[in-house]
């Protein structure tokens, strides 16, 4: 270490500012007092940091940080409220000879704490039920879940093995006794069903059916749904008595790492692609910024778009961006044109005029907000409604 202290004595003072800084982000008071109670640090003992350049191949770099390298900067991210990434790849690493990343996918994570605690919140979780959480991760919001409710209720899965073993030693040293089993979550977990409440801290394309099937008529299921145009909504849903289920949408600008048996497929060279489409081109209605842009519209527009698109991808070269669908086969790369954009499309889906018609029928709807839209399961499948637009579904789980 390279700063004297002892980790729980500042932790201490470092928790109750943390709890003190989410009482203004309208935390409710049991759930602050879990965060005063739950040490993060244990769940951390190494983690992730980007640095502010990248390498000579444009990749991000990020730095490892643990109390041996940096205990003032370790233990200060530990306790910010900002998600800090424990794992890229699959690959688990090695907190005693920690290496600096180039690039990579992130696998794991400690999700940022205002995050976890709405999510238990927006659940309504409480007292007495019995809660499925899907991801274990680091296990500290597992420990959040435990502290407020108890831990004879509170099951937690997670498909990764050596990330639970870290987890559960973390927990167990921590006095919290959940629980806990190596298991994909896209099939919940039979043994201990059924549950009050599911909530997911993996996004899937679609509410998987054994979660449905798990709850209790009556429950709740919070997750996250996404797809691989990287848009991603918030559901809380009710479950009814024969399976079927309806919710809605929740607002904010929320994501997490899929469920890795839901992520995207490789397409190989956009370039490639777009050498196959017809060389005629049309005048596009809609630009791709409406999709691209950095805003929590085009955020819920991602989500939108890629219900009308589920399979395709979205790829930038040079001012080109192009659409790919490595399931159907078709493309479509826009470029601009004279102040606007000029489409090309080929295969047997035209991937942006169904974007384009998304786009078009959510303007003349007076671009209704994610809290406008409702998600209903049945027999026929998975719905979103809203009462001006056309109805879209999620692919089939």
């Amino acid at each position: 270490m390279n700063a004297t202290g002892v980790p729980e004595t500042d932790a201490a003072r470092l928790r109750e500012r943390l709890a003190r800084a989410l009482a203004g982000s309208g935390v409710p008071g049991g759930w602050r007092e879990a965060v005063r109670a739950v040490p993060r640090h244990r769940f951390v003992p190494g983690f992730y940091l980007p640095t502010d350049g990248l390498d000579g191949q444009g990749l991000t770099v990020w730095e490892p940080v643990t109390a041996e390298i940096d205990y003032g900067r370790w233990l200060a991210a530990a306790y910010s409220d900002t998600t800090l990434i424990t794992q890229f790849d699959g690959d688990e690493p090695d907190w005693k000879r920690p290496a600096v990343r180039h690039g990579g996918a992130p696998t794991s994570s400690s999700t940022l704490p205002s995050l976890v605690v709405r999510m238990w919140a927006d659940a309504d979780v409480r007292e007495g039920h019995t809660v499925l959480e899907i991801g274990t991760g680091t296990g500290y919001s597992t420990a959040l879940l435990c502290e407020r409710i108890g831990s004879a209720t509170v099951t937690s899965v997670e498909v990764d093995g050596r990330r639970l073993e870290q987890a559960a030693s973390a927990l167990y040293e921590c006095g919290y006794t959940p629980t806990l089993a190596v298991a994909d979550g896209l099939y919940g977990y039979w043994p201990e069903a059924h549950f009050d409440r599911v909530v997911a801290a993996c996004s899937f394309r679609a509410v998987p059916p054994a979660l449905l099937a798990q709850t209790r008529p009556g429950g709740k299921i919070l997750l996250t749904l996404s797809g691989w145009l990287y848009g991603y909504a918030r559901v809380l849903l009710s479950v009814a008595g024969d399976g079927a289920a309806q919710g809605r949408l929740l607002g904010g600008t929320v994501s997490f790492m899929s469920a890795r048996t839901h992520t995207a497929p490789a397409f190989g060279n956009p370039t490639h692609w777009a050498a196959d489409l017809p060389q005629r081109a049309r005048a596009a209605l809609h630009g791709p910024e409406w999709i691209t842009a950095a805003t929590e519209e085009a955020f819920h527009l991602r989500f939108l778009a890629q219900c009308a698109v589920p399979g395709a991808q979205l790829a930038t070269v040079g001012d080109e961006v192009h659409l790919i669908d490595a399931v159907t086969g078709s493309a479509a790369a826009l470029t601009p044109h004279d102040g606007g954009w000029k489409v090309r499309e080929g295969g047997s889906v035209r991937l942006w005029e169904l974007i384009e018609n998304v786009l078009s029928a959510y303007d003349a709807a007076n671009r209704p907000g994610p809290e406008t839209f409702t998600l209903h399961i049945g027999d026929s499948g998975q719905h979103l409604r809203h009462p001006q637009l056309p109805e879209l579904s999620l692919p089939r789980p």
